[in-house]
């Protein structure tokens, strides 16, 4: 059996490929290990996210840290636009939309009483990714949730 042919506009995720180590909150979560990597030959991008021996949670996050997490991310030819499916250890489930255009990696949901954003900018080298996420209940008012910052590993 083949693997399906993907779709050119799954070039654009090419710079998430790859290890790396993910810090929240500053730097008072991580380091957690997350790996892009395609899937099917390229017609969808996977994240997966764990907790190693070395991370580091805050208190506040003991007993309802998300991790592990994954998401699988693929591409709409009608839409032009990327979904992302995305659970994780505590059993939540999301379906967000994403892009990532200029050098900006963005994640949205619009979703009654919870909506969410992420945006974070791609390092021109490679090397990191920095950005944070905001919620609101109607999408009207964004409140800072917490920043975030990707550096590869490989």
């Amino acid at each position: 059996m083949r693997d399906p042919v993907p779709h050119p506009a799954l070039r654009r995720l090419q710079p998430l490929v790859g290890v790396w180590d993910m810090y929240a909150r500053g730097t008072d979560v991580g380091p957690v290990r997350t790996e892009f990597a395609w899937l099917e030959g390229g017609a969808f991008l996977v994240q997966r996210a764990c907790l190693g021996p070395e991370t580091v949670l805050p208190e506040d996050w003991r007993g309802r840290a998300p991790f592990p997490t994954s998401c699988v991310t693929g591409y709409d030819d009608t839409t032009d636009g990327f979904t992302v499916l995305y659970a994780d250890g505590r059993g939540v489930a999301r379906v967000y939309r994403a892009d990532l255009v200029d050098g900006v990696w963005r994640q949205w949901r619009a979703a009654p009483g919870f909506h969410q954003r992420f945006a974070a900018t791609v390092d021109p080298e490679g090397a990191s990714l920095t950005g944070a996420w905001e919620f609101d209940a109607d999408g009207t008012a964004w409140r800072h949730d917490f920043d975030v910052t990707f550096r590869r590993v490989r």
